[in-house]
């Protein structure tokens, strides 16, 4: 906990430096970010990215100086301005065996049997929050005539990797049992989230196939999923390596700081030195850019020869969490995968995590699973935070979270 003291400090030396980071940060994302034809508002999306790598310079400066962590400032960052209230919503701050959850009621749909929403929200497992989707959480509750309950799993480093899956698991598996005590049909539950959110979610779901003793989950939900830790070089990372919000370096250096890491291995990662050859040759026929359709080639695309890459035994050591089913839910088994529920996933043309959702999407076709799926061709990582903040917000984040929000109410 920040003392009063340190927050004060904090707000003070922001200010201080504010004007400085913003120019700096102007001149990052003016230098350093493309905006290729068909990207979504591109002025807009200049300011938003100058406005978040000003948080990032913000936070790192604020934690060398020790007066907080960066996790702490990117969260407050982050967090968003707070909707007005909204007497249609019935909204509930709960504990489901011990993880925090904030459940939306809708005051129009009936009391009983209701289908519910698990939401797990993204942020790369160490920032972001509840409040920070406050908007899209209210417009799923309401326009999907579900019940929505969005888990505040601990974020990371304070609480180490895999304490985020276990938290995830424990409230969905106490929804299932006592969906009835909040007015919800325990046989028609979603499970959802974004990017690292959608991670969550899509090992839970995994995790849930075999367990007898629970109804079986209705559908996943996926929105530009991060499914592996594997392959930093698909024909997504390689196009939007500099693309808004989300760029190539960004991944790695959250996954390091996520599983509380030095950052020093940050450009090893981007080389698949932490894989060893036979884990990449095991795997090869799910992460393989030969599985990714042409179309999203035609951008240009290098195929990048396994051999150059040197394996690096310590640095495997060190993140070989990377390529567990925990991070990369991608490397499940068919026996797994064919037993999922039936699936929305949403992809958007200018982010790196583009491929994860591609392969996901063609392995669960390959087995069976059948597959409702939204491509935003001038949409970008995150763009969806975006939804319902008026003149800030984008046609491509309204489309985002309207396609979600019909496939579950078409459920």
């Amino acid at each position: 906990m920040v003392s009063y003291g340190k927050r004060l400090a904090c707000l003070l030396v922001a200010g201080t430096i504010y004007p400085a980071a913003f120019l700096l940060s102007a001149l990052i994302q003016y230098r350093g970010t493309e905006f290729p034809p068909g990207i979504d508002q591109p002025l807009k999306a200049r300011i938003c990215q100058t406005g978040l790598i000003t948080g990032l310079i913000l936070g790192i400066v604020l934690e060398e100086l020790g007066l907080c962590t960066f996790p702490d400032f990117l969260r407050l960052w982050t967090n968003g301005i707070p909707p007005r209230r909204d007497l249609s919503l019935v909204i509930q701050n709960e504990k489901f065996d011990g993880v925090p959850v904030r459940i939306y009621s809708s005051r129009m749909v009936p009391t009983t049997k209701r289908k519910a929403v698990l939401y797990f929200h993204g942020g790369a497992g160490i920032f972001g929050s509840i409040d920070a989707y406050e908007r899209i959480l209210r417009h799923m509750a309401k326009e999907g005539d579900a019940t929505v309950v969005a888990v505040g799993y601990g974020l990371g480093p304070e609480n180490p990797y895999p304490n985020q899956y276990t938290e995830c698991l424990k409230a969905a598996v106490y929804l299932m049992k006592h969906g009835e005590d909040y007015g919800v049909d325990s046989s028609r539950i979603i499970i959802s989230g974004d990017s690292c959110g959608a991670n969550f979610a899509t090992r839970i779901c995994q995790l849930l196939v075999d367990h007898r003793d629970l109804p079986k989950v209705h559908a996943q939900a996926l929105i530009y999923p991060g499914l592996q830790g594997m392959n930093l070089s698909l024909p997504s990372y390689q196009q939007n390596c500099r693309s808004p919000f989300l760029w190539k370096k960004l991944v790695a250096y959250f996954c390091c700081r996520y599983l509380n890491k030095s950052t020093s291995f940050t450009n090893d990662l981007l080389k698949g030195s932490h894989v060893p050859k036979a884990t990449r040759v095991k795997y090869q026929k799910w992460v393989n850019a030969n599985s990714i359709p042409e179309q999203f080639k035609v951008r240009g695309y290098t195929e990048q020869d396994p051999s150059l890459s040197h394996f690096n035994p310590q640095l495997h050591e060190e993140m070989k969490e990377l390529l567990s089913e925990n991070i990369s839910p991608l490397l499940a088994e068919d026996a797994v995968v064919c037993k999922l529920p039936q699936t929305f996933l949403l992809t958007c043309e200018f982010d790196v995590l583009r491929d994860d959702g591609l392969l996901y999407m063609k392995r669960l076709m390959d087995n069976g699973v059948p597959v409702t799926w939204s491509h935003v061709e001038n949409g970008m990582h995150a763009i969806m935070l975006f939804f319902g903040y008026g003149i800030l917000s984008f046609p491509s984040a309204e489309r985002i979270v309207h396609d979600v929000t019909n496939f579950i109410r078409r459920l």
